[in-house]
């Protein structure tokens, strides 16, 4: 038994003083005050900072100089999840972005292995191929198609953990949609020119998230709200957002918050491999890549995902935005565990959860991480 004190506690929605995390084995016992902890098993002194559930990013494409759809393979999962867990991410989606047939089937199959394989790993995000042309971003033309019925089948039979595929209704019919959300994949709209009308009707089949407010969707306008303004207008559509301050413009940013609240925002990192300490170029399906600045961009300045970790994220939506931290926390652990279905497991600082956590300072670096009540350094000793 541990018992974590000496921090302020964070325990999915708001922040706590004065109290202990029991952890017992793996997972959390308890959530109580510091005058009635246990007084037996290792006694561990924050000393200060905040503790919280570990960060949850659903959209992961690489990090650490590994791009997943270059390898789609377990052992890029692994590396990925290392890269990233040294800032504060203890669940991830490794994200595989529009490609050739053959990489998808590769990162489906590597996705299901690694739930056996490396901690974090909680499933496969698949961004395209299913997308809209007319906004692909960096996402390559020759490979955007329809989906077919194969490829619902497919996706339905992976069972690589928690599913989410972004979609566009230019690609992928209503009643695909419907298929794919009934048989528990979190469906996502994105890379979409869709009406707000289009955008409603997917929604209305099922979609429960748009993937990266505001880039690469149709914008909102007074008279065409587009899937920017019918996101923002439904309620029980949760928005990915890449706080890089590169995506999107600080009001912009705002105004999704006030909009949606923490509730509805679940931050995402959309990492490419300079992300979590690899190199500033790379080459995404034979196109070089650089980071310039705090973005990353093609030859011809089309935005390439981001260098930041989730950590970053919530840096941001402090410090720069100045949202209050528990807000930016809750949209870094407990929303995106709700928008997985995980919520019962990971997200929140409670009894029977994982105890998978990050210690930050108070100027909001990692200071600690837990994955399974492990710290950071023994994991890594394991591996």
């Amino acid at each position: 038994m541990k018992v974590l004190a000496g921090a302020r506690m964070f325990d999915g929605e708001r922040l706590r003083d004065d109290c202990a995390l029991v952890i017992d084995g793996d997972s959390i016992q308890a959530l109580t005050r510091f005058e009635d902890r246990p007084r037996g098993g290792e006694q561990v002194d924050l000393g200060g900072g905040i503790l919280a559930p570990g960060f949850i990013d659903w959209q992961i494409n690489g990090g650490g100089g590994v791009l997943f759809n270059a390898e789609p393979t377990v052992e890029a999962i692994a590396a990925i999840a290392a890269a990233h867990r040294r800032a504060g991410v203890t669940g991830f989606l490794p994200t595989v972005v529009t490609d050739a047939p053959r990489v998808l089937t590769q990162a489906l199959a590597a996705a299901r292995e690694a739930q056996k394989r490396v901690p974090g790993a909680l499933g496969v995000h698949v961004e395209g191929p299913f997308i809209d042309r007319r906004r692909k971003g960096v996402h390559p033309a020759e490979f955007i198609r329809p989906m077919l019925e194969s490829d619902a089948d497919a996706l339905i039979a992976a069972h690589a953990g928690v599913m989410v595929v972004t979609l566009a209704p230019a690609s992928v019919t209503l009643e695909r949609i419907a298929r794919l959300a009934k048989s528990g994949i979190v469906v996502s709209l994105g890379h979409s020119d869709a009406s707000a009308e289009e955008a409603g009707s997917v929604f209305g089949a099922g979609a429960s998230a748009v993937t990266h407010l505001y880039n690469a969707m149709s914008q909102l306008s007074s008279r065409a709200p587009g899937v920017v303004g019918a996101a923002l207008a439904e309620t029980r559509i949760v928005c990915g957002l890449i706080a890089d301050g590169e995506h999107a413009h600080p009001a912009a940013y705002r105004a999704a918050i006030a909009a949606k609240g923490a509730r509805g925002v679940a931050l995402v990192s959309d990492a490419m491999p300079p992300a979590a300490g690899g190199p500033d170029v790379f080459e995404l399906q034979g196109r070089r890549m650089t980071r310039v600045g705090h973005k990353l961009v093609a030859e011809d300045g089309t935005l390439a995902g981001a260098a930041i970790t989730m950590r970053d994220a919530v840096d941001y939506v402090v410090n720069t935005l100045e949202i209050p931290l528990a807000e930016a926390l809750t949209m870094a652990t407990l929303t995106p565990a709700r928008l997985l279905r995980l919520d019962d497991r990971i997200g929140r600082l409670a009894r029977g959860l994982r105890a998978d956590l990050v210690h930050l300072t108070d100027d909001l670096r990692v200071a600690e991480v837990w994955a399974g009540g492990r710290r950071l350094a023994e994991i890594e000793v394991a591996a």
